[in-house]
């Protein structure tokens, strides 16, 4: 009969009435036909996948709402899977001819219930053969010794499923046996309801009730659309290959699915074919990584949907973002320190603006009379970048894009290690799962492995512990709502964990400590209670292309020797700083982006000595790297811009090395190293061992608030459901914590670009001794470099100062600092104002509006061997009763109508010698003087330091360690800073 001689509408009428083996036949007859019956996915063969008793939804039990791709599909593999308990017969080897010719199994049936052959299930377990099938009819059926089954038998309970309760323990002496539609509950004497040691048992549609499943090794289980409630759970010692599909485990006392101890090596007949199961399931090594959690919808539980900003190379205009973080664009009348403000012009600059041709005499000195300078050691930081875009050092806008974090394959692709867990299916794998309202999810120990993808967590006390040596393999899962941590590892755990959806989780999304190294890729990790990622008690791990955002303490959390790679992550969006190093935790940071946190992107302190290296911090509101007490690590390559507060904030007890950053467009300062010290709180908070303090967030008002990093005013319980954990044994001394890094005696500031911030570009106010070498400050609104405190000295070596909205280096009293060596070109203000000893030597004071070099008050100052052009200032200003020596100084005079002295000295100074210092004017018949910079060329000298490692600078860097210290900051003493007070 040919398909086109009735409608295609009807032909669908007629063949909606054939049943399952008829509807087969008709897909064999031709190919037209085969696409009549197919074209009847979502009605005739979705209404026999869903009338098929032994098994239910596809998506049940996580995700029910949803249709499958192919009812027909679904149905097919069903049909496949119901059979695997079937296949154990041995394999012909002859002719494939004599398969016509192999006597086909004769299954008996055998009807257990009131009324039939059998009234016991022991009675009909005593007369059937191998493969027989037992129909056991609705009833309760209780054995009050254990059953054993000795040959292979199929046990199907008839009827609705919870029609037939079996209240038994059985076990399997057999090859193979399968269970279906029935409910298992204990027996007045075990709670075990089944196990095996070495057999193949697939259950189908089967329900336990406050009962336990028991495999042990080579025996192996498969596990189908089942329901584990009321406190059951499967237990699974030393399996090869088990396979739970699509069950719901709810209300569980302890984990819901336990695997304990490594594969055994020898193998049961199913092993193969389980293997072949697990391959038709879409995995992430075959299918690619385009498919990912999806995110949250906005509103829901979950929290907000990140924007794709975060995940792309797009644009982002920083006027909008000043709008949103509350930004003002000129940032007038910062306060900086008693009374000092970068709002109040100096005298110098006062003076050059009253003029009411100021500008233009300006204009006319920089084209007509400057001494060339652009050539310096570090013009090339100012020079364009290959592609013509405008340098970051010198560019008034800050970057537009960030990196987007890699897929799945890609990680996979140059992580062999990593590929080689993605493909691996031995031990128990759980997919399609619900794990709900119970205290755990999965355990592993004892060098278990176990495979989860798809499943679902949902409001259980954790959702995966695995220790021991154990190995977890996840993918795509969904973890949330749990009242502790999401993941916990610990003990030396390994594994693969990708592309799941963590959220809402009440502490950690994933914790890992005490060795266990776990590799972390391409999940979304958000809206936790607490962090998204706790590594501490030398946990390790390699957390690469996350999406960490949303939660409520930092995005990743390091501490106790902990020691993670964190590479290529988004972390965004979260309530406290993005990522923390505390209590000498350690770890490698690098090529993240860290932004739109409310709290510093970087908090580093109390022995944090991390590795930060070419990350983008930006748009936080607050600082840029905030490095607390005792803080150290080496921070390198990192463009840290656009935070509100400071760019990078530095307390003087802490021992950073800061190489080669861009610091810019930062709405305060650029660099802030500062701090008093209390001895009173030397010893007040060590009993708050987790604590990290925090940035108050309150618009820079000055109030400040006891809170550590992970965000509770007390003691982290860190000791998950009560466990005491016996730190000492687990942590590294200090001493052996800081003898495998060589140490440092004083803080290194070296080869950074500090531009275009909104207040001071370097700001000191510290009681230890700096070095800061080789840096480009130029363009911050405030002075280039302003030192008010500095009891040691502060070294200000080879940096190049220039075009700053203030002064270029601004010394207030009581201060010791060395200015050697260094270009400060075009400043709005004085090129050096020093009130404070120190020495001003080999210096080049170019181009500034102010006088060249203004020392006041009562100053010790040497200022030697200096080349001076001021704008229209004075060249050297010393005034009032200024002490020291001002010999072998080269002074140029700037505009022809600067009628200012370019040495000038109060005359009732008697105590200042001045001595060979050679002055320059302009002369009369020339309009232009032929000066130039030569022997040496314009400071700061040599090739750029930049990218130089600072080990290559043994004499900068001690061995020494430093003696502890108690800092703290006064409330109200540094006015708009975003940063906390010290603990």
């Amino acid at each position: 009969m040919e398909v086109g001689s009735l409608p295609v509408e009807l032909w669908r009428v007629i063949l909606a009435y054939l049943p399952l083996a008829d509807l087969g036949r008709c897909c064999q007859v031709c190919r037209a036909w085969r696409e009549l019956v197919l074209s009847l996915d979502n009605t005739r063969w979705r209404q026999l996948c869903l009338g098929c008793p032994e098994c239910r939804h596809p998506n049940w039990p996580s995700r029910p709402h949803l249709e499958p791709p192919s009812w027909r599909e679904a149905l097919k593999q069903h049909a496949l899977a119901s059979r695997t308990w079937t296949q154990n017969g041995p394999e012909l080897q002859s002719s494939a001819c004599l398969l016509f010719f192999r006597r086909r199994k004769v299954r008996r049936v055998w009807h257990v219930g009131p009324g039939y052959e059998f009234d016991t299930l022991r009675g009909a377990l005593g007369v059937v053969g191998a493969y027989d099938r037992v129909v056991l009819h609705p009833g309760v059926y209780e054995e009050q010794a254990e059953v054993v089954l000795k040959v292979p038998v199929e046990l199907v309970g008839l009827g609705r499923l919870g029609e037939v309760a079996l209240l038994v323990c059985v076990e399997q002496q057999c090859p193979t046996a399968r269970l279906c539609n029935l409910v298992f509950m204990p027996p007045w004497f075990s709670t075990v309801v089944y196990k095996t040691s070495w057999g193949h048992v697939q259950l189908d549609n089967c329900n336990f009730e406050g009962a336990q499943l028991q495999i042990r090794g080579p025996g192996t289980c498969q596990a189908r659309f089942c329901s584990f409630s009321q406190g059951s759970s499967a237990h699974l010692m030393g399996v090869v290959l088990s396979l739970l599909d699509s069950c719901d485990f709810s209300g569980s006392d302890t984990a819901s699915v336990t695997v304990e101890g490594p594969p055994v090596s020898e193998r049961n007949w199913a092993c193969k074919h389980l293997a072949a199961l697990t391959r038709t399931f879409p995995s992430c090594v075959v299918a690619g990584s385009t498919s990912s959690p999806k995110s949250p919808q906005a509103g829901s539980a979950g929290g907000p949907q990140p924007p794709a900003a975060h995940a792309k190379n797009e644009p982002v205009n920083i006027e909008d973002w000043r709008r949103r973080a509350g930004v003002d664009t000129v940032c007038q009348g910062t306060v900086i320190e008693d009374g000092w403000s970068d709002g109040e012009r100096s005298e110098g600059e006062e003076e050059h603006r009253d003029g009411a041709e100021s500008n233009d005499t300006k204009n006319q000195f920089i084209q007509n009379y400057k001494i060339p300078c652009d050539h310096h050691g570090l013009s090339h930081l100012l020079k364009p970048q290959p592609d013509g875009s405008p340098p970051l050092a010198s560019s008034p806008d800050p970057p537009s894009v960030t990196p987007a974090p890699l897929t799945l394959q890609q990680e996979l692709d140059r992580d062999p290690e990593a590929q080689m867990l993605a493909a691996s299916t031995l031990g128990c794998i759980l997919r399609r799962c619900l794990f709900r309202d119970g205290k755990g999810g999965v355990h592993l120990s004892n060098y278990g492995q176990a495979r989860l993808e798809e499943n679902v967590f949902r409001g259980l006390n954790y959702a995966v512990r695995c220790i021991q040596n154990s190995t977890i393999v996840m993918l795509r899962n969904e973890v949330c709502e749990c009242r502790a941590s999401g993941v916990f590892l610990r003990l030396s755990a390994q594994g693969l964990i990708a592309e799941n959806n963590i959220h809402s989780n009440g502490e950690a999304g994933l914790d890992i400590r005490k060795g266990a190294n776990p590799t972390i890729v391409c999940n979304k990790i958000h809206s936790g209670l607490r962090s998204g990622v706790v590594v501490l008690g030398n946990g390790k791990g390699s957390i690469r292309s996350n999406q960490i955002y949303n939660n409520k303490e930092a995005g990743v959390y390091i501490l106790f020797s902990g020691n993670p790679v964190v590479s290529g992550n988004h972390i965004f969006q979260g309530q406290a700083a993005g990522i923390a190093v505390n209590e000498n935790g350690r770890g490698m940071i690098t090529e993240n982006v860290i932004r739109e946190n409310q709290w510093g992107g970087v908090d580093i302190r109390r022995g944090g000595d991390p590795v930060l290296k070419n990350n983008y911090i930006c748009y936080g509101y607050s600082d840029g790297v905030v490095v607390g007490e005792r803080g150290r690590g080496l921070i390198e390559g990192n463009h840290v811009y656009c935070n509100k507060g400071c760019g990078v904030w530095v307390m003087s007890s802490s021992l950073p090395q800061l190489l080669s950053n861009f610091i810019i467009h930062n709405g305060m300062y650029g660099l802030a190293v500062f701090c008093r010290k209390d001895p009173d709180s030397m010893d007040a908070n060590q009993g708050n061992w987790p604590g990290q303090e925090g940035i108050g967030g309150d618009g820079g008002s000055g109030e400040r608030r006891e809170v550590d990093v992970e965000g509770r005013d007390g003691q982290e319980n860190f000791n998950e459901e009560g466990e005491l954990f016996a730190w000492e044994s687990d942590l590294e001394s200090e001493d052996e914590r800081h003898s495998a890094r060589r140490c440092i005696s004083v803080a290194l500031v070296e080869g950074n670009c500090v531009s275009y911030n909104g207040a001071v570009g370097l700001y000191v106010k510290s009681s230890e001794a700096l070095n800061v070498f080789a840096n480009l400050i130029n363009n911050n609104r405030g002075p280039g470099v302003a030192v008010l405190q500095s009891s040691q000295l502060t070294r200000l070596v080879t940096n190049c100062i220039r075009e700053n909205g203030r002064g270029g280096v601004t010394v207030e009293k009581d201060c010791r600092v060395e200015l050697r060596g260094n270009g400060i070109y075009e400043n709005s203000g004085h090129g050096v104002s020093f009130s404070s000893g120190g020495q001003i030597v080999e210096n080049d004071v170019v181009g500034n509006c102010g006088c060249g070099i203004q020392i006041s008050g009562s100053a010790d100052i040497k200022v030697m061997r200096n080349r001076v052009q001021p704008a229209q200032g004075c060249g050297i200003a010393l005034l009032g009763p200024v002490k020291g020596v001002v010999h072998d100084n080269v002074l140029y005079q700037g505009h022809p109508e600067n009628r200012k002295s370019l040495l000038h000295m109060d005359p009732a100074n008697e105590s200042c010698v001045l001595r060979n210092n050679n002055i320059l004017r302009h002369n009369s018949s020339t309009s232009v003087p032929p000066w130039v910079l030569e022997s040496p060329p314009p400071r700061p000298q040599g090739p750029a330091s930049a990218g130089l490692n600072s080990s290559q600078y043994p004499s900068r860097l001690g061995i020494s360690m430093t003696t502890r210290i108690s800092a703290t900051v006064e409330s109200g003493c540094h006015n708009g800073s975003k940063f906390c007070s010290i603990l």
